[in-house]
């Protein structure tokens, strides 16, 4: 009996299946940060697809958060209102949906300062940030707890915070880039403490089901390995965080060897040393891929990136391949 088409409960959610929608950027909201036709178009599409969650792209907490300024924001009202609309769609068509909020950190493009744990760039291609200073860091948290309201207004299912890819979270949690001196900054505990207390200040709003993406390795000497990451998520369980979306790498400029499957191994780790939850995410493509790692455990969901995109339908090509019977959408079974 194939497991990725196995319910899962986490919390107070139960999802039809194992399939996850990754979270990623379609760079298509105004300036103004809002969702518009392509949004309310492209998510309900893979709702109707078959996946059992799908989780928003990275949505700023704040105007200078985004990665560019076509990404999706919920720093107002208005932006949530207009994400409730997709919400809709989505539950309209049998799956769960999800948000990353997200800061971008020192690799923001928008106009203006950007913030950082410290002043340091990217790259050369990238600008100089501003190091946070206390009344900054506190306004951030702010801003991330604002959010999870606004998230929890509009509907959504599951929040995950984006703490990976070398994003303002990731950033304060890496050596390779965080060279604070106070609280903030030099021990492991202190790196963590950013990321602890935005937790917190989410759980204070927010009784759902809670994710963190993590990079679980920064490959580069000097930064954060999966033993890292391990103590991290042993702290993320046991400040109330459900799952841990382990992705790897973008803190600094770095090519990594990738392959089907190639972070999985991370994902395995983590679960089996934590005791926590896991997805595994990254050139998952195949059903036969995804099937044995949720039936070797080595993840409990499995999130897929690219392959939804070319393909909304992938779940249901992949329970027919599968043995699975699973019930399309009667407009569409002629086709299957």
């Amino acid at each position: 009996m194939s497991k990725l088409f196995q319910p899962i409960q986490i919390r107070n959610l139960e999802l039809k299946n194992r399939i996850v929608m990754s979270p990623m950027c379609q760079y298509s909201a105004g300036e103004d940060g809002m969702a518009n036709d392509w949004h309310r178009v492209h998510y309900p599409t893979r709702a109707i697809g078959g996946a059992g969650l799908l989780i928003l792209e990275a949505t700023a907490v704040q105007p200078n958060g985004r990665i560019t300024e076509q990404d999706l924001g919920i720093w107002n009202d208005e932006q949530a209102q207009a994400l409730a609309e997709i919400v809709k769609q989505i539950h309209g068509h049998g799956a769960k949906a999800g948000i990353q909020l997200a800061h971008a950190g020192r690799k923001s493009t928008v106009r203006g300062a950007h913030d950082a744990p410290s002043a340091i760039a990217f790259s050369s291609d990238y600008t100089v940030p501003e190091a946070l200073d206390r009344h900054g860091i506190a306004r951030v948290i702010e801003n991330f707890r604002l959010a999870a309201v606004r998230a929890m207004q509009a509907g959504f299912d599951v929040i995950e915070i984006h703490a990976a890819h070398g994003y303002l979270i990731n950033e304060f949690l890496s050596p390779l880039c965080n060279q604070r001196d106070d609280e903030y900054g030099g021990t492991f505990d202190n790196r963590a403490r950013f990321l602890l207390e935005i937790v917190a200040a989410t759980r204070s709003v927010w009784d759902g089901p809670l994710f963190v993406r993590v990079s679980a390795e920064e490959y580069a000497e000097g930064g954060h390995h999966v033993e890292d990451t391990v103590t991290l998520a042993r702290l993320l369980k046991d400040n109330d965080v459900d799952l841990v979306d382990v992705s790897s790498g973008g803190v600094v400029p770095f090519r990594i060897n990738d392959y089907p499957g190639y972070q999985t191994g991370f994902s395995e780790q983590i679960r089996r040393e934590a005791g926590i939850l896991t997805g595994a995410v990254g050139l998952i493509s195949t059903p036969e891929l995804a099937e044995e790692i949720v039936q070797n455990k080595r993840a409990d969901l499995v999130f897929l990136g690219r392959e939804l995109l070319r393909n909304p339908y992938w779940p249901i090509h992949a329970a027919k391949q599968l043995g699975v019977e699973l019930q399309v959408p009667k407009q569409y079974a002629r086709a299957f």
